[in-house]
C-alpha cells in the first residue's frame, strides 16, 4: 500500500520532527488542552488518595495497569466513594479524555478513556489531558503521543533508572504537529482502520502461536504415555490420570527411578552472590524445558563447593520449586555442568533405568503438570516439596525406547520451535509496520485523505 505525499512541506523548526505539511501548524502538547484549570493534571499526590481508601465499588480509579497504548484497560479495577471523587474533582477523569502514563513501560503511553464508566479518579502516576476538541482530535491526538518521535523525546526528558518517569512539565513542552481538525478525524479513522486490520493479523498469528503450544504438548503427552507404536499392546497404568500405557513399560516413582532428589540452597542471596563465579541458577532460567542462564547470578567456587549437594551434572532434572512458575521443568546441559542452584528440586535420575532428557520430557507433559499441580500446597503462592515430588509416578519404558522417544520429540520440537519462530517473526514485522504508519500520518509523512 502506498500513498502520495503532500504537494508541500516545510521546516517544522524542530529536530526531530522533522519537515511537515506546508499547511499544519507545530504546537506544544500543553496548547491542545483546554482553556480551563485542571484541564491537564497529575493525579493527587500519595498522601491525597491512601490505599485504605480504596473501595469494592463507587468510582473506579485509572492506574497504570489500565492504560495501554490506545487503550483504556478495565483491569484489577480499584474503586473510591463518591464522596472521596469529588473531594478529588481536579484529578477526575470523564469519558472522551485522555489519560497518560507517567511511567514505563513505556513511558508516556496515552488512552482515550472509555465510556464504561461516566467518571474516573486517577491515580499519582497518571495525568489526564482534556483536549480542546474545537481544535484538536483526541483520538488524532493520541496516536501522536503514542508515536516513535513523540515517544523518544518523552524518553529523552525523563529520568529514572530502573524505571523512566516523565513529570508533568516536561510532557506539556512536547512538540506535535497538527493539521485542520477535519484532517486530523480523517487520519485518525484511517488509522482505525489500517491498525485494526494489523491487530487482527497479529491475532492470527498469536492464535497459531497458541495451537503449536497445544499440538506440541499433545505430541510429549502422547509420546511419554503412550509410546511410538500404535498398535502396541496395552495395559492399565494403575495411575490416576495415565490410563493405559504400553504393555512391557514399567512405572516406578521418581525415587525409586534416580539416584538423588534435592533442593538447591534455601535463603537470603543478598549475602552470596558475586560479579563473577560459579553459575547460580534461579527459577528465572528454567523455560521450556531448558536452563536459560543470562550470566546475571553467580556466588563464590568456595560458597558452592560448600554447597556441594546442589552442583549440576549434566542430565540431572530441575523443577521450580515455588513462586509463579512453580512446576516448570528444565534439563540440565552439559554447559550447565559444575553449575549450583537456588531453591530449585534437583532429580539425578538412574542412569540404569532413566534418562534426564526422557523424565524431563514426562515432567513436561499434561500428566507430569498435572501430576505436579495436585501436589502444590499454597494458594496464593505454590510450593513443591521433596518429599512429595519423589512420590510422583513415572512411565518407564526401556532405556533404548527412551532414546527412540526423545529423539522423536527433539525432531517434532525442532519442528514447532520452527513454525513459531515464524509466526512471532510475522507479528514482529507486522508491529513495525504499524508503528511505521503511525508514526508517518500522525506527522504528514503522506496524504490519506483521498483514501478514507
Amino acid at each position: 500500500m502506498s500513498f502520495p505525499r503532500y504537494p508541500q512541506y516545510k521546516d517544522s523548526g524542530v529536530e526531530w520532527l522533522g519537515e511537515v505539511p506546508a499547511h499544519w501548524n507545530v504546537y506544544k502538547l500543553q496548547d491542545v488542552a483546554k482553556r480551563e484549570r485542571y484541564s491537564f493534571v497529575d493525579g493527587p499526590f500519595g498522601s491525597d488518595l491512601k490505599n485504605e481508601e480504596y473501595t469494592e465499588n463507587g468510582i473506579p480509579l485509572i492506574q497504570l495497569n489500565n492504560i495501554n497504548e490506545g487503550a483504556h484497560v478495565l483491569n484489577s479495577i480499584k474503586y473510591v466513594s463518591e464522596e472521596k471523587a469529588d473531594q478529588l474533582a481536579r484529578h477526575n477523569a470523564f469519558p472522551g479524555d485522555i489519560a497518560i502514563a507517567k511511567m514505563a513501560d513505556p513511558v508516556a503511553r496515552a488512552a482515550i478513556v472509555n465510556d464504561s464508566f461516566s467518571r474516573y479518579v486517577i491515580v499519582a502516576d497518571c495525568i489526564r489531558l482534556s483536549v480542546e476538541d474545537t481544535f484538536a482530535a483526541p483520538a488524532f491526538t493520541v496516536y501522536a503521543i503514542n508515536s516513535p518521535y513523540f515517544r523518544s523525546h518523552a524518553i529523552g526528558l525523563s529520568s529514572g533508572i530502573t524505571r523512566l518517569r516523565i513529570n508533568l512539565g516536561a510532557l506539556k513542552q512536547i512538540r506535535l504537529a497538527l493539521p485542520s481538525l477535519p484532517e486530523q478525524t480523517q487520519i485518525a479513522a484511517f488509522l482505525d482502520r489500517e491498525t485494526t486490520k494489523i491487530d487482527e493479523l497479529v491475532a492470527e498469528q498469536r492464535r497459531l502461536m497458541d495451537l503449536l503450544k497445544e499440538k506440541r504438548q499433545a505430541v510429549i503427552s502422547h509420546a511419554v504415555t503412550r509410546g511410538l507404536k500404535p498398535d502396541a499392546p496395552m495395559k492399565p497404568s494403575g495411575i490416576e490420570w495415565l490410563g493405559d500405557v504400553p504393555e512391557h513399560w514399567d512405572t516406578r516413582t521418581i525415587a525409586k527411578a534416580s539416584t538423588k532428589i534435592t533442593n538447591g540452597f534455601v535463603g537470603p542471596t543478598r549475602d552470596i552472590l558475586v560479579e563473577a563465579g560459579t553459575p547460580y541458577i534461579q527459577a528465572t532460567h528454567i523455560k521450556n524445558g531448558r536452563v536459560n542462564f543470562d550470566e546475571g547470578y553467580f556466588v563464590r567456587p568456595d560458597w558452592s563447593a560448600a554447597h556441594s549437594k546442589s552442583i549440576l551434572c549434566e542430565g540431572d532434572v530441575l523443577i521450580v520449586q515455588t513462586g509463579a512458575g512453580t512446576g516448570d521443568v528444565g534439563l540440565v546441559s552439559a554447559h550447565e555442568v559444575g553449575y549450583n542452584c537456588h531453591a530449585l528440586i534437583i532429580v539425578a535420575p538412574d542412569r540404569k533405568l532413566l534418562h534426564g532428557t526422557y523424565l524431563s520430557a514426562v515432567l513436561q507433559s499434561t500428566y507430569g503438570q498435572e501430576k505436579l499441580t495436585s501436589i502444590e500446597t499454597g494458594a496464593m503462592h505454590p510450593h513443591l516439596n521433596c518429599g512429595e515430588v519423589k512420590f510422583v509416578e513415572v512411565p518407564l519404558p526401556p532405556l533404548a525406547e527412551q532414546s527412540d522417544i526423545v529423539s522423536y520429540l527433539n525432531k517434532a520440537s525442532s519442528q514447532f520451535d520452527t513454525l513459531t519462530a515464524e509466526a512471532q517473526h510475522a507479528i514482529d514485522l507486522l508491529q513495525e509496520r504499524r508503528t511505521a504508519l503511525i508514526s508517518a500520518a500522525v506527522t504528514g509523512q503522506f496524504d490519506v485523505r483521498e483514501a478514507i
